[in-house]
């Protein structure tokens, strides 16, 4: 009788195991899925910029604002967002729905009726305030599925479905611009349709809250390690986004491919990267995979000029690709972690509220760097970013 006992009550014990172990794996996909999906519509213009100066004229300048309009957007989507505190106080499955929903809907306008800049900067800022309830809300999702010990490798995977999903529309390159952006939308509203159908919150962050705190972005600073992660995370995406932008004009300007080369360097390789971040933060802690990652990548960018025009170009930018992403889950799962329980979605909105800022300047500058000192030396201007996102998680840890 008593082994008959330890048969039938044992086996409900894994069986029921193994299915909560199966709903978050099934969880956590669903949500780095809508990601993938959700954010095609991101860089989907720099994947056709050099189609567009073509057919509308523009100079690299005005190409520029295809970009950086959406980061403005994001930002401004994102500090609307952290006044209200909506990733706290809407229902996160429904509020990220119907952000990709509104992002690939702009998209689609912009792709089936604009020709020129004065309709199509407006439209890729619109696009960015969308995708403002995209990312963020995102990252509070997978967190809300995550125990503290396996957060790091969640969020990891949760970036590097953003980096999937934002170089998607390089692989589309060669088609027409705007079947390119056709494409990219259909994909964000197949990103929204999965939102609704299979991703709810989860047990391990606190779903929502009915109390208005405007106030929590601005004392989230006035805490130790909250600034500092914050920091971190600013001297990462100054980096970033920069590279994103203009790596195909870097490639292009040292003879070499873009397109697939893109996608396979900053999308394939940067998943890669998220992965071995996640696990790291995981394994090693937090400061040191974040230290680590922004070592490698600010060694990058000190050494692009040396890699310029060689065979080992592609490598080179693979490696780049890995670890300039690879750190970017390591801060959000660092200020799930450190932030007000309550007000974790707003905590993590107002990071990338103000990370998303800092890139508007950075992208900005690498161009009128290049027309001074060519592109093989404009990746020069990254350097500062990692080093004092390095040096601030380094005083995290003391």
């Amino acid at each position: 009788m008593a082994g008959a006992w330890k048969i039938h009550g044992t086996i409900p014990w894994r069986t029921t195991l193994a299915a909560v172990l199966g709903g978050l794996r099934m969880r956590r996909a669903a949500i780095a899925l809508v990601q993938v999906l959700g954010l095609a519509v991101w860089f989907s213009m720099s994947a056709v910029v050099p189609s567009l100066r073509v057919e509308w004229g523009i100079s690299a300048g005005a190409a520029v604002w295809l970009t950086a309009s959406v980061q403005l957007g994001f930002v401004v989507g994102a500090v609307g967002a952290t006044v209200l505190n909506l990733a706290d106080r809407v229902r996160p499955h429904l509020l990220i729905a119907c952000c990709a929903a509104a992002g690939a809907a702009f998209t689609l306008v912009l792709g089936l009726f604009v020709d020129g800049l004065a309709a199509a900067i407006p439209l890729r800022f619109l696009t960015g305030v969308a995708l403002a309830g995209v990312y963020p809300v995102g990252m509070k999702l997978m967190a809300s599925w995550s125990e503290t010990r396996t957060r790091g490798r969640a969020l990891g995977v949760l970036i590097g479905a953003l980096t999937l999903g934002s170089a998607l529309p390089h692989v589309f390159g060669r088609l027409p611009w705007r079947e390119v952006l056709v494409a990219a939308a259909l994909i964000a509203f197949l990103g929204a349709v999965v939102a609704l159908a299979f991703v709810r919150p989860g047990p391990f962050v606190s779903g929502t809250t009915t109390q208005l705190n405007p106030r929590y972005a601005v004392q989230m600073f006035r805490e130790r390690k909250p600034r500092l992660v914050n920091l971190g995370y600013f001297g990462h995406m100054w980096e970033l986004y920069a590279l994103w932008t203009w790596l195909p004009t870097f490639l292009l300007s040292s003879g070499e491919p873009v397109g697939l080369t893109v996608f396979l360097t900053m999308g394939v390789a940067g998943f890669a990267g998220c992965l071995a971040g996640g696990w790291a933060a995981d394994r090693f802690g937090r400061a040191p995979a974040a230290v680590g990652a922004l070592t490698v990548s600010g060694l990058c960018c000190l050494l692009s000029p040396l890699a310029w025009g060689t065979p080992l170009l592609i490598a080179f930018c693979a490696v780049w690709g890995a670890s300039v992403i690879a750190d970017s889950g390591v801060f959000s799962a660092s200020l799930s972690e450190v932030a007000d329980p309550r007000y974790v979605g707003t905590a993590l909105t107002a990071l990338t509220a103000v990370g998303f800022g800092l890139t508007v300047v950075s992208i900005q500058l690498v161009p009128l760097l290049a027309e001074v000192v060519t592109w093989r030396y404009a990746f020069l201007l990254l350097v500062p970013g990692p080093v004092v996102g390095a040096l601030a998680m380094l005083r995290t840890r003391s």
